[in-house]
């Protein structure tokens, strides 16, 4: 219940960012909350009409008009279950742990700065107000543990405004809120190969956003409960649920993380359970509390939003005792996926800038691990080089500058028994070895691969070269 109550003002909020009625996103994130509740690969995860999907369909509506959003849902949904289908969700295990932190450290700073707008410029009382949610909180879990502190609080505080009549910043002021269901979403865009071509990149964006925000935060969850999840699942499920969505709703969405880090670290919730009545109180917001949920103030929700930040930011990653250990690599990757993160407001933006960077900085470090000894015969007559490490792109390039070519014998074995070949690089990197040995007038024998390695050495030995 305290997930939905904090909800509400982000989705209507976001609402207004997308360009669509703040019904729209409600009823959307009703549709999407029941039905991942079900379908879902995840329990506990809490999915609704979510600001990245906002900020990616906002300007096809913008430019084009609010009847272009059914079908790039539509079409972003289908691009999901695909998804999810065809097993690519496990490429999420190559997002390395400093990737997963500065995500985690830029949610919770995104959370915060969401919040500081609805605790700046208010009347004196709204303060009073903030202290007060902020005091119950941190308090009531003193005494007892039977009523979730966050809901205590914003119980108390939202009826203390309205038996004293006063009048601050409410859930209202986001958005109107008529408790009218919409009915079923009309498609009213030309049915036609331009309209494809209008709405498949926002439709692309939308898919892949949508995406990574929910296997990050189910990856999330997975490490807050120890429990798996399974991503495949959760994939096409959102894609499925997306298209219910835009039929019944209008917008699409995907998991909303801050809710979920309320709803299972706050709420503990771990079933399918939580959701389901997120979602089912939603709708009991929606149509019959429309007046009681509209005087909620915003200040309260603000506070059990920044609470849930501050719990949310991995402290002990930033502390200088870690970062003194912590590689120099693993730590820019982390600083970097936050900057962006804050810099663009978007979670997807500084994921794929920081695994970018750490598969850089990883190709950079492995490029000098490789190591080559040589070992001269006693009668001079042949050498032996052995090649020790990973050989691909990155330090392949660098295995043609380890060998004697002018002052070697004749004969020249290279033992590859402790390294393997990885790519095409790599075996050019050896054709060349052997042509400029060729050069000297010297027989260059390859010994020790893998069978693996050896059926990739003859698949492309001789053939990388205009020669070849």
């Amino acid at each position: 219940m305290v997930t939905t109550l904090a909800l509400v003002p982000e989705v209507i909020s976001f609402s207004v960012v997308a360009g669509v009625d703040p019904m729209v996103s409600l009823v959307a994130s009703i549709v999407l909350a029941v039905a991942m509740s079900v379908l879902g690969g995840r329990p506990g995860m809490v999915t609704a009409a979510a600001g990245s999907v906002a900020l990616v369909i906002a300007p096809l509506v913008h430019e084009h008009g609010v009847q272009y959003v059914l079908p790039t849902v539509l079409l972003a949904g289908v691009i999901q279950v695909v998804f999810g289908l065809a097993g690519l969700a496990r490429l999420m295990r190559f997002i390395p742990r400093s990737v997963m932190i500065g995500f985690v450290n830029a949610l919770g700073v995104l959370i915060f700065m969401a919040q500081v707008p609805h605790v700046l410029n208010v009347p004196l009382i709204a303060y009073a107000l903030f202290a007060l949610t902020l005091a119950i909180i941190f308090l009531l879990p003193r005494f007892t543990k039977v009523v979730p502190s966050p809901l205590a609080a914003i119980v108390v505080v939202t009826a203390i405004v309205i038996i004293a009549g006063l009048t601050v910043p409410n859930v209202s002021d986001e958005g109107p809120l008529t408790g009218r269901m919409p009915g079923i979403t009309p498609f009213l865009a030309p049915l036609d190969v331009e309209t494809l071509k209008l709405i498949l990149p926002t439709a692309l964006s939308v898919a892949f956003v949508g995406l990574m925000e929910t296997l990050l935060t189910a990856r999330l969850v997975d490490d807050i409960t120890d429990t798996p999840s399974h991503k495949g699942r959760e994939s096409w499920a959102l894609g499925v649920s997306n298209i219910f969505a835009g039929f019944y709703g209008g917008i699409a969405g995907c998991a909303m993380i801050g809710q979920t880090v309320l709803n299972v670290k706050t709420g503990q919730a771990r079933t399918r359970i939580s959701t389901l009545v997120a979602g089912v109180f939603l709708l009991a917001l929606v149509t019959g509390l429309s007046p009681v949920m509209g005087q909620i103030p915003m200040v309260a929700l603000a506070a059990v939003m920044m609470v849930v930040a501050v719990t949310t930011i991995d402290w002990h990653s930033v502390k200088p005792s870690t970062l003194k250990r912590m590689p120099l690599p693993e730590t820019i990757v982390m600083g970097m996926t936050v900057a962006v993160v804050v810099l663009t407001g978007n979670l997807a933006y500084g994921v794929l800038v920081g695994v970018v960077l750490a598969m850089v900085l990883f190709a950079r470090r492995v490029a000098h691990v490789i190591n080559v000894e040589r070992t001269v015969a006693a009668d001079g007559r042949s050498v032996r080089y052995e090649v020790v490490g990973p050989l691909f792109f990155g330090s392949s390039n660098d295995l043609v500058e380890h060998f004697a070519y002018a002052d070697d014998p004749e004969s020249v074995t290279i033992d590859l028994g402790r390294a393997q070949i990885w790519d095409a690089s790599t075996v050019a990197a050896l054709d060349s070895i052997e042509a400029k040995y060729g050069s000297h007038g010297a027989t260059v024998t390859i010994q020790g691969l893998d069978q693996r390695s050896t059926a990739f050495h003859r698949r492309l030995s001789g053939h990388l070269s205009a020669d070849g």
